[in-house]
């Protein structure tokens, strides 16, 4: 009779105990509330529709991009962005893995690999699906005459921020690599000019 009296009293404080150790922890550790973007909700969508169809292609490729994604998210929490890494980062990020990728296709194919080069191709084609169309030409010379207008950009020394805008706006859409060439050379003529 006397240990069943303990056992109770003891069950009660150990509840206690749980109780008010759970809110000092939910107190000190407050959860982060990320926001879901629009794109990683996507992306999480077409991987759980992979896994279902047992597409293992799409699957290891979109957990690629996960992974890529999560560490992102981890090196910016360091600076006190608890949200992550925003839409166009994320863009960004999946044509920095597209260019990675063709790279590697370069390399297999120099070494008669090209068993390894389609499982880069069709990386590929998996991670383009999840990037919007790419500007024309012309709409990319609009889009940098419009960036310039905006930024009060005319001379060289104004191509950081002129390819911050662009990559800010157009994330996804424009092949940095490519622009920047074209950006110096506007803001050169710009330069002459004045």
């Amino acid at each position: 009779r006397w240990s069943a009296c303990v056992r109770r009293k003891s069950a009660a404080a150990f509840e206690g105990y749980c109780q008010t150790s759970a809110t000092t922890l939910a107190s000190a550790h407050p959860k982060t509330t990320r926001r879901q973007s629009m794109l990683r909700e996507t992306l999480t969508g077409s991987m759980k529709d992979a896994m279902k169809a047992k597409d293992q292609v799409t699957l290891s490729t979109l957990r690629l991009v996960n992974a890529a994604i999560k560490q992102q998210d981890i090196d910016v929490r360091s600076s006190g962005n608890e949200d992550g890494i925003a839409d166009s980062e994320i863009l960004s990020l999946l044509q920095k893995m597209i260019k990675q990728r063709r790279e590697s296709i370069r390399m297999y194919e120099g070494g008669g690999r090209a068993d390894a080069a389609a499982q880069e191709a069709a990386e590929i084609e998996v991670i383009e699906r999840f990037l919007p169309q790419m500007m024309s030409e012309a709409e990319v010379e609009a889009a940098l005459e419009e960036v310039i207008a905006e930024t009060g950009a005319g001379s060289i020394k104004d191509m950081g921020p002129v390819m911050a805008a662009l990559k800010q706006k157009y994330a996804g859409q424009i092949d940095f690599g490519s622009v920047s060439p074209i950006v110096k050379q506007r803001l050169c003529a710009l330069a002459k000019a004045a």
